[in-house]
């Protein structure tokens, strides 16, 4: 009798366990997927996509903020598991080269994109090798964005293939762009490092000045990595990756919705989401 009471009490003690932790949302068997992101507008509406995509499909989903440089150590290091924002093949080279052993790509997000220095349409000149004579109304400066990014590098070449007498100003992209609107709203000439796509091309009309000596490079590809062997560990979500592509109407609206939304991008990314179902779960397969 002693042995069954004991059996019985076991056997209580369990389904209380049970019922206990059976009410935890997080199931210990969900699986997680890091994102590392950059503050670059098209990143962080992509990536927020993403996590609006694939927590629907029930996976924990983080999303980690950072420079470039250390986000690509993260996910060479298995810190992060993708990064959706790499640019080829000009303005990543150095990252791919560095760490190419220990990345893999995914897929390829955007064809199209292009990297230049932009100035309104007011502005009379055309062309970067235009720049030294007409110092004085941009300031000797050309606004940037974070230090750390691929194109303030491509920007400092600039300068030097075309012996710009010019400061290449570090910033943020929120700083650049602050820079660039209230230049725009006053009808001033400014300069800024830019790329495409973005929403301010289609918030003002700019224009990006020609490059004839191509420093800044051709249209470029905008492109998912993983960490080496991550797509072979997880092939749903490999599949979801590379199959993951924008246009530039799908990713202009999808951009405007995610920034007319500050602080709620999650938010502003699941409802875009929503609108675009059909499209988006087509990726899985």
């Amino acid at each position: 009798m002693k042995k069954l009471n004991l059996l019985t009490f076991l056997i209580a003690i369990s389904l209380t366990f049970s019922a206990c932790t059976g009410g935890n949302k997080k199931s210990p068997d969900k699986k997680k997927v890091t994102i590392a992101m950059v503050n670059w507008i098209e990143c962080i509406a992509n990536t927020n996509l993403a996590k609006a995509v694939l927590e629907e499909k029930g996976y924990d989903v983080e999303l980690v903020n950072a420079d470039v440089a250390p986000v690509f150590a993260a996910v060479a290091r298995g810190n992060a598991d993708l990064f959706m924002e790499v640019w080829e093949p000009v303005t990543h080279k150095p990252y791919i080269e560095k760490f190419g052993d220990q990345i893999e790509h995914i897929g390829t997000v955007y064809t199209e994109g292009r990297l230049g220095l932009v100035v309104p349409s007011y502005v009379t000149i055309n062309s970067i090798d235009e720049l030294n004579s007409v110092k004085d109304k941009f300031d000797g400066k050309i606004i940037g964005i974070n230090p750390g990014a691929g194109i303030m590098t491509i920007a400092e070449k600039v300068i030097t293939d075309y012996n710009l007498d010019y400061e290449l100003v570090t910033s943020s992209e929120a700083g650049m762009l602050a820079s660039l609107k209230k230049a725009y709203d006053k009808q001033e000439w400014v300069v800024v490092t830019g790329w495409k796509p973005h929403t301010k091309f289609a918030r003002y009309d700019l224009k990006i000045l020609d490059d004839p000596k191509k420093t800044m490079g051709d249209a470029e590809t905008i492109s998912v990595i993983a960490t080496k062997g991550w797509s072979e560990q997880n092939p749903e979500l490999a599949t979801f990756f590379k199959n993951f592509k924008m246009d530039d109407e799908l990713l202009g609206s999808l951009m405007l919705a995610v920034e007319g939304n500050p602080g709620k991008e999650s938010e502003a990314a699941k409802k875009w989401y929503e609108e675009h179902k059909t499209i988006v779960d087509a990726w899985f397969n």
